[in-house]
Order: C-alpha cells, then sequence, then structure tokens
C-alpha cells in the first residue's frame, strides 16, 4: 500500500495546513506502517506537499513519486501547462524542495492539448538524461498515450481515475498489466463515495471485521499485481485503517462477486 500525500495541503489543495506539525507526523507515521512509496506533486499546495515531506524526512526512507504539469490559481483551478521548458523547470524546483540529488520518479500529471504529447514526454526523457530524474510516469493518459510515451521512454507506471465503482479505465490497466508497468489508481475510494457498490462491499466487509473502504482497497490489490493504491488521507486512525487494507486477503468469490457489482 502506498499513501498519497495531496492531503496534507489545506483545503481545496491550495495552501499550507492549519497544523504543519500534525501534516508532517501523518507523513512520518505512513512510513512507520511500512508504506514505502509515497505520491506527491508539485502542484499540490503548490509546493506544500512536497515541502512537508521533505521536513518530515520522508524521500530519505521511501521513492517518492512527483508530478509536474499542472498549474494552480486561488480559485483551486488545475490547468494543465506541458510545455518542455516548464516541465524541466517544474524538474529542478521539486528536486530542491524534496532536497535529493535526483527524482525518484516524475510523473506528467495532465497531458497538456495545447502542448504536443511527444514534446511533453521527451522533456521527462531529457530530464532522466541529465541525471535529474530517475525514472519517469504518466497520468490521466489513454491506452494510445501510454504506447506513444513508450516509444519515447520508459514508463515504470500510470496514475489513472479507478476504483471499485469506477472502471473506465480498465483497458489503461490491462494495458498497464500487459507491459508490466505499474498503476498507480488515483481516488481509489472515491473519496468514500461508494454507495454504488456499499451493499457488496459491506456483505463482503462483514466476513473480515473491516469497513467498506478497506474492502475496496483490498480489491484494488486483487485486482492486477501491477496495482499500487495510493490512499490519501490527514487522519493518522484513517492512515492505519488504509495500510491494514493490505494485509486483507479477499476469496475468489469476494473478489468476483466485487468485480460483478458495476
Amino acid at each position: 500500500m502506498g499513501y498519497g500525500a495531496m492531503r496534507l495541503c489545506a483545503e481545496g489543495i491550495v495552501g499550507a495546513p492549519d497544523d504543519e506539525d500534525h501534516a508532517r507526523t501523518v507523513a512520518r507515521r505512513a512510513l512507520d506502517h511500512g508504506v514505502d512509496f509515497v505520491d506527491t506533486a508539485d502542484s499540490y499546495g503548490p509546493g506544500v506537499s512536497e515541502r512537508l515531506l521533505r521536513e518530515a524526512d520522508v524521500p530519505d526512507d521511501a521513492v517518492v513519486a512527483t508530478k509536474a504539469g499542472l498549474l494552480r490559481n486561488t480559485e483551486t483551478e488545475w490547468l494543465a501547462h506541458g510545455d518542455p521548458d516548464y516541465l524541466k523547470n517544474q524538474a529542478l524546483v521539486s528536486r530542491d524542495r524534496l532536497g535529493v540529488d535526483s527524482i525518484d520518479v516524475l510523473q506528467l500529471h495532465r497531458p497538456d492539448p495545447d502542448t504536443p504529447f511527444e514534446d511533453s514526454v521527451t522533456a521527462l526523457a531529457e530530464l532522466v538524461d541529465e541525471g535529474v530524474v530517475d525514472h519517469v510516469g504518466l497520468s490521466n493518459v489513454t491506452v494510445e498515450q501510454l504506447d506513444r510515451a513508450r516509444e519515447v521512454v520508459d514508463v515504470v507506471c500510470v496514475q489513472n481515475r479507478y476504483n471499485v465503482g469506477y472502471r473506465d479505465e480498465q483497458p489503461v490497466l490491462d494495458a498497464c498489466e500487459a507491459a508490466d508497468v505499474g498503476f498507480l489508481p488515483w481516488y481509489p475510494i472515491a473519496a468514500g463515495d461508494l454507495d454504488d457498490v456499499g451493499d457488496d462491499l459491506d456483505a463482503v466487509a462483514d466476513a473480515h471485521d473491516a469497513t467498506r473502504y478497506q474492502i475496496a482497497l483490498a480489491w484494488l490489490l486483487a485486482t492486477s499485481p501491477v496495482t499500487l493504491p495510493i490512499p490519501g488521507t490527514s487522519d493518522l486512525d484513517h492512515l492505519a485503517d488504509n495500510v491494514a487494507a493490505a494485509g486483507i486477503e479477499l476469496t475468489d468469490e469476494e473478489v468476483r462477486r466485487l468485480d460483478e457489482a458495476v
């Protein structure tokens, strides 16, 4: 189980949280629970999440995957900006903010309709050649875009929306599995909105003395060997519950029931 560090920021994911000490404690506690993969982004805050992870010494003890290619404003909009020079600048800023010699994984946060996709991906490939970045990932892409990117650079992971109640990205997951590319489902428990499949989740949860959210995470782990959920939270109890979901082993019948719930 990974950890998504977006929720370390203030509400709306713009600005710092009211209690930065607590945010750093949550980030560090994730590692104490055995998490060794943390996802963040330059746009979370912007810059706040990366800074807090460095202050909690997370990059020293975990793989940190950050993202580039989105702008923020005070209206909390997410604005795609995949200009190659900008991506390279973002990477340098993120490297400094995380306090690392090179970024473990840099993901293109979202394809920019105003920038040729190959140009954005090539910029990330050049960052690898320059030693700024170790590995390249993608986010919010189609199968066709994944194929095009893999012609330019070795892609180690893809981060798309996916959960037990939302399967529209199944073709991308299938493509990742076929290519042995990691798949990081964002929105893994749909921010708690799982009512469409709630009855099935609750029934399975009762059998494991677990919550529906833990079963939703356990299903993600069971559904593919390349899947790495990255649930995010700023609550210590929720963090412990999320990580504990990795220890839940669903039966084939339970997986099949949840597969057929949508």
